[in-house]
C-alpha cells in the first residue's frame, strides 16, 4: 500500500530531523526548511497533507497557507508553532489551517491528528452521490456546490461536511461537541470559533429562504429548521 505524501516544513534542523524521522515510519515525507521552496514543492507535487511551521525564511507559514488555499481548498493543513498567543492560533485557523499544535508537541498526537485528517479526506468523496433540496437551493455535496437558478456557490470541504451533517439531522438538535469532533476531531475553543464563522456564512447564504434557518440552542448546539 502506498504511503500518504506529507509536506513537512520546519527550519529548526534538530526538530525537523526528529519529527521527520518519526513521520517517515508512517508516511512519505518531503521536508523543506524554507517557506518559498516549500510552496514551490507544493505547486509541483501531489501531497495529501501539509505540516507547517510559521516562522520560516522567505515566506512564513501564514503566507504559505494563504497561497495554498488559493490553489487547493481541501488539502488538510496542520500548523506546528512556538507562537502561543490566542490571536496567532485564531489567525492560522481563519486563514485555512485545520489544526494548530503548539511546540513542544507530542509526536504521537501529531501522528494521530495526521491520520484523522487523512482518513476524513479519503472519506469525503463525500460518501454519497445524493443531492439535497434546501428551499430554492440544490446542494451537491460531491461537488461542494450550492445552486439556485443561475447562481452557483462553491463551498469549502469543511463547509460541505457541516451542511451535510445539518441536512442528515434536519429539524433535530445537533450538539456543538458532535459538530466540532466531526469537523476538527476536537472540541476546543479555537475550533469553536471557526465553527461560529462557518455557521455565520451558511446563515448568510440562506438568509432569504423563509423556510430555512439555523437556530442556536443555548448551551447545547444548533438545529437546522426546514419547513
Amino acid at each position: 500500500m502506498n504511503k500518504k505524501k506529507i509536506l513537512y516544513v520546519e527550519d529548526d534542523e534538530t526538530l525537523a530531523f526528529l519529527t521527520a524521522d518519526n513521520l517517515e515510519q508512517h508516511f512519505d515525507v518531503t521536508h523543506s526548511n524554507n517557506g518559498k521552496e516549500a510552496f514551490e514543492l507544493f505547486c509541483n507535487s501531489d501531497f495529501d497533507l501539509c505540516v507547517l511551521d510559521i516562522m520560516l525564511p522567505d515566506m512564513d507559514g501564514f503566507e504559505i497557507v494563504s497561497a495554498i488555499r488559493k490553489r487547493n481548498e481541501e488539502i488538510p493543513i496542520i500548523f506546528l508553532s512556538a507562537k502561543t498567543l490566542k490571536e496567532d492560533k485564531i489567525n492560522g485557523l481563519k486563514l485555512g489551517a485545520d489544526d494548530y499544535l503548539i511546540k513542544p508537541y507530542s509526536i504521537e498526537e501529531l501522528i494521530l491528528k495526521i491520520e484523522i485528517f487523512l482518513n476524513r479526506s479519503q472519506k469525503n468523496s463525500i460518501g454519497t452521490h445524493q443531492n439535497y433540496n434546501i428551499g430554492s437551493f440544490i446542494f451537491e455535496p460531491e461537488n461542494f456546490l450550492l445552486k439556485t437558478g443561475t447562481k452557483k456557490i462553491t463551498l469549502t470541504e469543511r463547509e460541505t461536511t457541516l451542511l451535510k451533517l445539518f441536512l442528515d439531522n434536519a429539524n433535530s438538535v445537533l450538539k456543538r461537541e458532535k459538530i466540532l469532533n466531526t469537523l476538527w476531531g476536537n472540541d476546543d475553543y479555537f475550533s469553536g470559533r471557526s465553527l461560529d464563522v462557518f455557521i455565520s456564512r451558511l446563515r448568510k447564504i440562506f438568509k432569504d429562504e423563509t423556510h430555512v434557518r439555523i437556530e442556536n440552542i443555548p448551551r447545547v448546539g444548533f438545529k437546522l429548521i426546514i419547513e
